[in-house]
Parts: structure tokens; C-alpha cells; sequence
């Protein structure tokens, strides 16, 4: 389970440091791929495999499948964490979320979030001013 805020630097090599808490979880591999708001997604093999069952048993005749599965696939690299727990980020998934030097990296339950720290920031006060219980409870949680 992936839950708490973290502070981490990406190195000159691209390297970022998984939090100690989710390097358990992570310690047969690690999927990263693009997210939906100029962020990354990163999850467990075991929760990538779940998502891309889903993903294989959506119709390929659909235009809107075939977008989120060149969204979600393309991007994605699978990577195993080093012995001090250090992901390798390709360039190519730097650049699509802006990110160097300090990130956030956000526990989302089943998945993580990396982001650029300033867009984190602008992510997070916006979530957090919110006055949108209606939008919420219409989620049905």
C-alpha cells in the first residue's frame, strides 16, 4: 500500500531513490509510465499486470481504448531498483513531467505519483481549497 508525501531528489544520472516504506512492494520491479496530469505513474508489477488485464480486455475497435493504451503502454518502462532502492527515470519521462532535481513522490493506494514539486504544490492547494463535496459525493465514496 502506497500512502504518504515524499521529498526526493533526482541525481545527475536520473537516478530517484524510492521512500524505504515502498521499496518492499517494489523489490520484484517497478512499471513507470506517463500520468494524465503531467506526471508520473508508478506501480508494482503486480498492480501494473491488474491494470493491464483491464486494459487487454477492453475492445480494440474502440477509438478510446486504443488512445489509452498508446497513452499508458507507450510510455511505460519496467524498471528493479538498485540496492539502495534508486529507479533509473529514462529522459524521455523526465521531460513529459518536468521533473529534476527535488520531486514529490504521493502514495495513491495502489499506485505512486511523481511529480515536479511546484505542480505538486499547485495539485495539492487545489485539492485542498476545494469546496467540491458534491463533485466528491457524486463519486459515490
Amino acid at each position: 500500500m502506497f500512502l504518504g508525501e515524499f521529498l526526493h531528489t533526482i541525481d545527475d544520472k536520473g537516478r530517484l531513490t524510492i521512500p524505504a516504506r515502498f521499496r518492499g512492494e517494489l523489490a520484484t520491479g517497478v512499471v513507470v509510465t506517463r500520468g494524465f496530469d503531467q506526471n508520473l505513474m508508478a506501480f508494482s508489477l503486480i498492480e501494473w499486470e491488474n491494470l493491464a488485464a483491464k486494459i487487454a480486455n477492453q475492445p480494440l475497435s474502440s477509438e478510446s481504448v486504443r488512445a489509452f493504451r498508446r497513452r499508458v503502454f507507450s510510455g511505460a518502462v519496467d524498471l528493479n531498483p538498485d540496492r539502495q532502492g534508486r529507479i533509473l527515470l529514462p529522459q524521455y519521462l523526465r521531460d513529459f513531467a518536468n521533473i529534476n532535481g527535488e520531486v514529490v513522490i504521493a502514495g495513491m493506494f495502489n499506485y505512486m505519483e511523481i511529480w515536479n514539486q511546484d505542480a505538486w504544490q499547485l495539485v495539492r492547494e487545489s485539492v485542498e481549497n476545494s469546496n467540491d463535496a458534491q463533485r466528491w459525493a457524486d463519486l459515490g465514496i
